[in-house]
């Protein structure tokens, strides 16, 4: 097998894996057994993430490789802007989201102090999220394509990534829409989704009506 075939395989069964183990089907189980099943799911869930990135990595770097476009020149200017910009949705992000709960920590802490009712988050439309639906997805994005000098091998890893976070996206579009109902539909019409053309009304819902996290 070509190895830009199975480093292509590998980026999908690692997306695949990574989709699967955050699915609604398996959130929910996880959910109903409850305990250190829904305690430590979150914490589960990033750290294999980012342990089981690390074989793919380096099975991608040790690859023979050739440079196909390097940003220099005035290409330069759209690299730095494109990094300043997924600094900028990185950042934005980081500011309004509850990083305890993302990174899974709340939740253990909440298992361990003996608490059997998951948290509700309330729906947040103020800071970057004025500008952009999903500032990370965005940034990811950018970095993406910003990141170094673009060979045959990290070309594969970018277009499966991207079509990666496109697709995440698009579902994660799909379950706020279920899980947050009219609110989060009337944010969509008002906030765009990954380009910050326009900016949306401000403000954070303190009507946790239809939302669950």
């Amino acid at each position: 097998m070509p190895a830009n075939l199975s480093l292509c395989l590998v980026w999908i069964a690692w997306c695949t894996l990574h989709s699967f183990l955050v699915s609604r089907r398996i959130t929910a189980y996880l959910s109903r057994r409850g305990g250190i099943w829904r305690g430590g799911a979150r914490l589960f869930y990033i750290s294999f993430s980012l342990l089981s990135l690390l074989p793919v990595i380096w099975y991608q770097y040790q690859l023979p490789k050739q440079v196909l476009f390097r940003y220099h020149g005035p290409w330069r200017l759209l690299q730095a802007l494109l990094l300043l910009y997924a600094l900028i949705m990185f950042h934005g992000g980081k500011k309004v989201y509850d990083m305890e709960y993302f990174l899974g920590l709340k939740q253990w802490r909440e298992y361990r102090a003996g608490s059997q009712h998951s948290r509700e988050i309330p729906f947040r439309c103020s800071g970057i999220l004025r500008h952009v639906r999903h500032p990370w997805y965005s940034g990811g994005l950018a970095l993406l394509w910003a990141a170094g000098p673009v060979t045959d091998v990290n070309l594969i890893s970018r277009m499966v990534l991207s079509l990666y976070l496109g697709i995440g996206t698009m579902l994660e579009e799909r379950k706020l829409k279920e899980e947050l109902g009219h609110r989060y539909i009337e944010y969509c019409r008002q906030v765009p989704m990954l380009v910050p053309w326009k900016t949306g009304p401000g403000g954070d819902a303190t009507d946790t009506e239809n939302q669950k996290k």
